[in-house]
């Protein structure tokens, strides 16, 4: 089933608890997803680009997006400060879950598995850093099961159960950026 994002561009999601002054929109957290887990496995490969930039066409609520310059911060960003980019999307996902709807939350999850599998190469890596949002939002196993897997395979990749608490999730993600090596990445041509 395909997921159908949500035309809510405006809807802000506030970063510090109530400080309007740092909020990001969902349409920029959606695209952040999809960043995110195309560095990941550090490389970025032209289908993951490709792929992103089509949906940004295709989304009404990303149309309106400068893809480039939000790319190119994006590119910016983690090439300055590396893992931090991935660590502050993480802890920002974490805090903003439960302002996230279920809807909202199968879209992050859709076009998570889209980039990760745009390549057609999926590796340890990026199932490890999909686990990590997944295990931030709210929705159940089952109800990610019904909406986008449809073999086994894709079960035990994207859902095994390896992290099983908040603690374990803590260190799972730790150990991730720990042992992450995200190179410096050229500019994105488009």
């Amino acid at each position: 089933m395909k997921c159908k994002v949500l035309n809510r561009k405006d809807h802000e999601l506030d970063l510090n608890n109530n400080n309007n002054m740092n909020t990001i929109t969902f349409d920029k957290l959606l695209l952040q997803t999809a960043f995110c887990c195309m560095a990941c496995d550090g490389e970025i490969a032209p289908e993951e680009v490709t792929l992103i930039k089509t949906i940004c066409d295709k989304e009404s609520m990303l149309k309106n997006m400068d893809f480039k310059a939000e790319i190119d911060r994006f590119v910016t960003d983690i090439n300055a400060g590396g893992k931090q980019l991935l660590a502050d999307f993480l802890k920002t996902l974490e805090q903003k879950s439960a302002a996230l709807s279920k809807q909202e939350q199968f879209a992050l999850i859709d076009i998570a598995i889209k980039v990760i599998k745009a390549d057609n190469k999926i590796e340890y890596s990026e199932i490890k850093f999909f686990k990590t949002i997944r295990y931030r939002l709210k929705v159940s196993d089952d109800e990610i099961m019904a909406h986008f897997f449809t073999t086994v395979e894709d079960i035990e990749w994207f859902l095994g159960e390896d992290i099983h608490t908040a603690t374990t999730l803590e260190k799972i993600t730790q150990q991730y950026l720990d042992l992450a090596d995200l190179p410096q990445f050229e500019e994105i041509i488009i």
